[in-house]
């Protein structure tokens, strides 16, 4: 780990934003255009739960109703886990603005990682104006980020140099797997 010029430590196997500006075009906008995209699919998935709840509530005479106290946990839970867990490490509205969730250039992002990541994120989202710490941090990390040692990028320009490790070095595919 190094230090930038406040003292504070950060980790240099991370890419950046002089070297690599493609990674973190526009990153910041597109990361607040694919949140609002997740809760609407996240939103659409908990009517779909609650629904069948209802009417299992109704099956079971009131016992299934009990499922509401857990529905939007499980549904978070449950869309980030098949999203952010999957090859693609990134969830629905991450993969249409064309960004990915990577902790460095060549290592994937594990379950846990990625499960790490989200419940930070929704316990820093509680603090006021702590989102806009991304706008002092050079790769445009938000709080949670950086607790969990994570960094949002362009899919596309990642996927080149994914290509090209993967090209250069045969033992990544072994390793890691091919990214999609």
């Amino acid at each position: 780990m190094a230090t930038n010029s406040l003292g504070w430590f950060y980790r240099d196997d991370l890419p950046d934003p002089g070297t690599s500006p493609e990674l973190f075009d526009g990153v910041l906008l597109r990361r607040v255009v694919a949140w609002f995209i997740d809760c609407l699919i996240v939103g659409i998935l908990l009517i779909v739960a609650s629904l069948i709840l209802a009417v299992a509530g109704v099956l079971t005479f009131g016992v299934a109703w009990l499922g509401y106290f857990i529905v939007v946990p499980a549904v978070f839970i449950f869309y980030y886990a098949v999203t952010l867990g999957s090859r693609a490490r990134a969830t629905l509205g991450m993969q249409f603005m064309d960004i990915v969730l990577t902790p460095t250039r060549t290592r994937p992002l594990e379950g846990w990682h990625a499960i790490l990541h989200v419940i930070v994120f929704w316990l820093t989202l509680n603090i006021p104006f702590v989102q806009l710490i991304a706008l002092f941090t050079p790769r445009r990390q938000m709080l949670h980020d950086l607790i969990v040692g994570t960094l949002m990028v362009r899919r596309s320009p990642m996927e080149r140099f994914w290509a090209e490790e993967a090209a250069d070095h045969p033992q990544f595919n072994e390793r890691f797997g091919r990214y999609s």
